[in-house]
């Protein structure tokens, strides 16, 4: 979003194939659905690009920070792709991204990143994953939503199922079509075993949300993305 409010215009070559992986909120499942979604388009015959241009909570390694998600992300995609490539702003603490950058002394470079997932699309079709909810910070001034518009993507949106998540789902979707952008779909993640009512939500969360239901994932320990039944939106 711009210093007067406005929402600012993709950059240009922003990329046209691929889908934008959103949250409702941090450890809803971004990084399992996204990585469902890349195994989906590999079935149907395509090679998608993963992308966290974002990630925290990494981990110390040789050539610096390691994330687990993106070691995920790279996996499912079948490339040999390196952590630089597909996240080139790794933080070792779990913060968000904007204090984790103050920290760091570096900023984010919202256009930069930009760039950088449009240099990757060249490859197939981009697979983005955002990092905690749809508004996180990314500096004083843009949040990750403005990352989205760069790219110009449909987005996919990652609900955690649990209480709550009807009106996280609903603000998020609003904000999504403020910004210009296609809600392509979106994914139910039972992140609650013992959450109550789930029949009733999803029957809300589908009379609300202006876009189909691309899967539902049921709560387990340990979810394979492989596994995972999920559909290709239209808009990819």
């Amino acid at each position: 979003m711009s210093k007067g409010g406005g929402v600012r215009p993709a950059a240009p070559g922003a990329p046209h194939g691929g889908l934008f992986v959103a949250g409702t909120d941090t450890g809803v499942g971004k990084t399992l659905i996204a990585c469902a979604l890349i195994h989906a388009l590999r079935r149907a015959g395509l090679a998608p690009m993963p992308f966290k241009p974002v990630a925290s909570g990494c981990t110390p390694g040789r050539d610096g920070p390691v994330s687990d998600d993106t070691a995920r992300l790279i996996e499912a995609s079948g490339r040999p792709l390196t952590q630089d490539a597909v996240s080139p702003l790794r933080y070792l603490p779990a913060i968000a991204p904007h204090i984790a950058a103050a920290e760091s002394g570096h900023a984010i470079d919202r256009d930069r990143l930009v760039a950088q997932g449009v240099a990757l699309a060249q490859f197939g079709p981009l697979v983005v994953e955002g990092a905690g909810g749809w508004l996180v910070p990314m500096d004083a001034r843009y949040t990750l939503a403005d990352l989205a518009v760069g790219l110009n993507l449909p987005v996919v949106l990652v609900v955690g199922l649990r209480l709550g998540c009807i009106n996280h789902a609903l603000l998020t979707a609003e904000a999504i079509a403020a910004r210009g952008l296609t809600l392509a779909g979106w994914v139910g993640n039972s992140i609650d075993p013992g959450f109550e009512r789930l029949a009733e939500n999803l029957d809300t969360l589908g009379a609300r949300l202006a876009a189909p239901r691309l899967g539902l994932v049921p709560w387990q320990p340990q979810p394979d993305a492989r596994a995972i039944e999920i559909a290709l939106p239209a808009a990819q």
